[in-house]
């Protein structure tokens, strides 16, 4: 275990702080994150030695630097975005914007990206080209894809990409590694149903939406129970059910928010098309009209099997054996960065955020400890690709 690298960054974790701190205390949104972007940049410039591209898919960032003579080269993915909740914590540096808040970590995301650029600048020990890829609108799906739209990969070419996220419920400061499919498809959905308003004394006179989204809520729910096998992997989670605002009225109007999760192309188009028939089906039922809005759909993040074995390898080497496990189960959780490994071979693993609340919870706290550590690996990983 190499710990001389992971002391000197421990030595800038206050920085690293305080890079995080501001970021949590100002979050915006996907695709909307324009300060963020400033920040980061700003931070970029004053490190020093970083070729800073704005601007790329909307808010996106690339920062390149290239050394000695060879000519390969590594890509390293951060995201930035925020999420429209309302952190509950009581943090010296909470969120300060009501509604937003970074409950998914991706303020130490980037944070730990500037902290491997702040090292990287200043020691140089590599051969190669280095592309440092803070991304925005992931919890959207919008980003990577964005960035990729407007050039990434043609403007930045690198020969692997690699992200990292960390994850509440794994043993902190962990590695947790798997080759093949490792994250989910997600697709996002509204469902609008429209009934017919009324007094509530008199319900006969109208059509209520919430009977009808309550059923379609529950009919919603056999979709997986009993039409995929259980030893298949697929999620169909209602999440935000809204309608009306008095309890004496029949509303016209209700409004259910859908995240529809699955690992396998062909169960995804069963659970869609089910989707829709059971929609179209409940909403004759209770005789209501039904629109079904379909969002940015995901892709299922695939790691290629050599460069997953390999930073694998060099997690151990860096942080021990006993601290990197490489059979890590899937998730069925999403993550755009799917995208990029559409395009390019490279990994995503995870890294332990300890006993805590999980991501997107309003008390949800990422774990400044692992600041240096994940600025360390990403350290590793140029150094050990670009030797």
């Amino acid at each position: 275990m190499d710990t001389a690298v992971l002391d000197k960054i421990k030595a800038d974790k206050e920085t690293l702080r305080s890079w995080m701190n501001h970021m949590h205390q100002t979050p915006e949104l996907a695709m909307a994150e324009t300060n963020t972007s400033k920040f980061i940049t700003e931070k970029l410039h004053e490190i020093g030695g970083w070729e800073i591209a704005d601007g790329i898919g909307k808010t996106g960032i690339v920062a390149s630097m290239t050394v000695g003579n060879d000519e390969k080269s590594i890509g390293l993915r951060a995201d930035f975005d925020a999420l429209p909740i309302e952190e509950t914590n009581h943090l010296s540096y909470k969120s300060t914007i009501p509604g937003k808040a970074h409950l998914c970590g991706h303020d130490g995301h980037t944070t730990m990206l500037l902290g491997a650029a702040k090292y990287l600048a200043e020691t140089k020990n590599f051969n190669g080209t280095v592309r440092l890829i803070f991304q925005p609108g992931e919890e959207t799906m919008e980003g990577a894809r964005a960035m990729i739209e407007d050039g990434l990969f043609e403007r930045f070419p690198v020969d692997a990409v690699f992200g990292m996220h960390n994850m509440p419920g794994l043993e902190l400061g962990k590695f947790y590694f798997n080759t093949g499919k490792f994250m989910a498809a997600v697709d996002n959905w509204e469902i609008e149903i429209t009934g017919k308003g009324s007094h509530g004394s008199m319900p006969e006179l109208g059509i209520d939406p919430i009977v009808c989204g309550a059923s379609l809520v529950m009919a919603l729910q056999t979709i997986v129970s009993r039409n995929l096998s259980p030893w298949h992997n697929s999620v169909v989670n209602v999440g935000s059910f809204q309608s009306g605002l008095a309890g004496n009225a029949v509303p016209q109007k209700a409004l259910l928010r859908l995240s529809i999760r699955n690992m396998d192309p062909d169960d995804r188009n069963m659970v869609l098309d089910k989707v829709r028939a059971i929609t179209k089906a409940q909403a004759e039922a209770f005789s209501c009209e039904v629109e079904v809005r379909e969002g940015i759909p995901g892709t299922v993040l695939v790691n290629s099997d050599e460069e997953t074995h390999w930073a694998a390898e060099v997690a151990k080497k860096t942080f021990g054996e006993e601290n990197v496990v490489t059979d890590a189960h899937q998730y069925m959780g999403s993550e755009d960065f799917a995208f990029m490994l559409e395009k390019k071979k490279g990994n995503y693993c995870m890294v332990g955020n300890g006993d805590t609340y999980m991501v997107h919870h309003p008390q949800y706290v990422s774990n400044q400890e692992l600041l240096p550590v994940g600025a360390r690996y990403w350290v590793a990983l140029v150094e050990n690709y670009l030797q």
